[in-house]
């Protein structure tokens, strides 16, 4: 009970208490991703794919002909949990990749006709999942907050910090 107010009445806002300075970046990421995650994971699973599937089909759209360790190293995870991952899109037949390297052991892979029209789908689900999470901010709110995670991720991990300037990106 806070003051004659019983607990369950009792609603705090964090944002209106300005505690939020004191955080550190990975526990306020940690919490939104605690929020999108099972929104994004639900929609996901409606076109019959989990988020790692999605995320190495991302992936394979933007780079193709990624090999598996390649992959891996980009999503941390192991080469052979990424093999695997490989193995289920390709028999699944949204990815293609040779029944033999060419050269060495890699075998690079590329996303199959059926696994772009999937990814289509599966990318306009997961913008429904971003939309509900960011439906309370403003849309310059939106676009600013997006702005600043591009920043901060398109710096190389020990690059200089001004390799990209916020402002230099158009919003």
């Amino acid at each position: 009970m806070i003051i004659g107010i019983p607990s369950y009445l009792a609603y705090v806002n964090m944002v209106d208490m300005s505690d939020y300075d004191d955080l550190t970046l990975g526990h306020l990421l940690q919490r939104a991703m605690g929020l999108l995650r099972p929104q994004v994971t639900a929609e996901l699973r409606t076109l019959g794919l989990g988020l790692p599937q999605f995320v190495c089909m991302r992936i394979l759209s933007m780079s193709p002909g990624r090999s598996s360790a390649e992959l891996a190293r980009e999503t941390n995870v192991s080469p052979q949990a990424m093999d695997q991952l490989l193995r289920g899109l390709q028999d699944t037949g949204l990815i293609a990749r040779p029944a033999a390297a060419s050269t060495g052991r890699a075998r690079p892979a590329e996303l199959s006709a059926k696994g772009k029209a999937l990814l289509k789908r599966a990318e306009t689900a997961v913008r429904a999942a971003d939309n509900g999470i960011l439906a309370e901010l403003r849309p310059s709110e939106q676009r600013e907050l997006k702005r600043y995670l591009y920043v901060i991720g398109s710096r190389p991990a020990n690059g200089p910090a001004n390799c990209i300037l916020a402002d230099d990106i158009d919003t």
